[in-house]
């Protein structure tokens, strides 16, 4: 016997299906617990955040950049011994509004509601160069930490430095980003080739969660971490 023929059809799924009782029953424990985790409040936020508030740094950029610093350096440092000396993040990745009010772990979801991993290069100060020749023509609000930029009218650099220091050509610097850039996501090229890559297996929306957790309140500022003088 062989198969001669497939048919097929098409089954729209929407609200006008039957829900299978044993099945609902199933799952609704299940979902209701899931819901009550997610819904529990970790923190309270005094205003309401959006990634359009500021042209170069945000508040709920620096917030999040800041988080990721905060949270997973601890982790790298116990495993090599080094800091992480810099934090970028991309503008596309906030998906979401901090609202003012309570904070839960859905805000996490909703802020970052990608699989994203925390990982950290280590590369020369020349890479350095790029990363910032990459946000100088950009001109958009990328989240970073322990990074100063400051350009000019003309969207040049002015000064740059990491850690209140100047950036040294043939240092190495630990810089913490997300797998999705590492691996060229928003054309950021210039994490490859390098030194070592450290995967710390942490996502970013947990480093929020634990960032939340630690905080009564939230209440980030627009300030002078990247700016353009005029």
């Amino acid at each position: 016997m062989q198969l001669t023929k497939i048919e097929g059809k098409q089954i729209l799924i929407s609200d006008t299906l039957k829900l299978d009782s044993e099945i609902e029953a199933f799952i609704k424990p299940y979902r209701d617990n899931i819901q009550k985790d997610l819904d529990s409040v970790l923190a309270y936020s005094a205003n309401t955040y959006s990634k359009t508030d500021g042209e170069f740094n945000t508040a709920l950029g620096n917030f999040m950049a800041d988080a990721v610093y905060s949270e997973s350096n601890p982790v790298f440092k116990s495993r090599t011994g080094h800091d992480i000396d810099m934090v970028l993040l991309n503008y596309g990745s906030i998906r979401s509004s901090l609202n003012k009010g309570n904070v839960s772990k859905r805000t996490a979801f909703e802020l970052m509601p990608f699989e994203n991993s925390i990982v950290v290069i280590a590369f020369k100060g020349t890479q350095i160069d790029s990363l910032i020749g990459y946000l100088r023509q950009s001109k958009s609000a990328h989240p970073i930490s322990k990074l100063k930029l400051v350009l000019n009218k003309d969207f040049d650099v002015v000064e740059a430095k990491i850690n209140g220091e100047g950036i040294k050509q043939n240092k190495t610097y630990y810089v913490a980003t997300s797998d999705y850039l590492y691996n060229g996501g928003d054309n950021m090229r210039f994490f490859k080739p390098n030194d070592s890559v450290y995967y710390l297996n942490y996502k970013i929306r947990n480093a929020l969660i634990d960032k939340f957790i630690k905080l009564d309140s939230i209440n980030p500022v627009i300030d002078d971490r990247f700016i353009q003088t005029k």
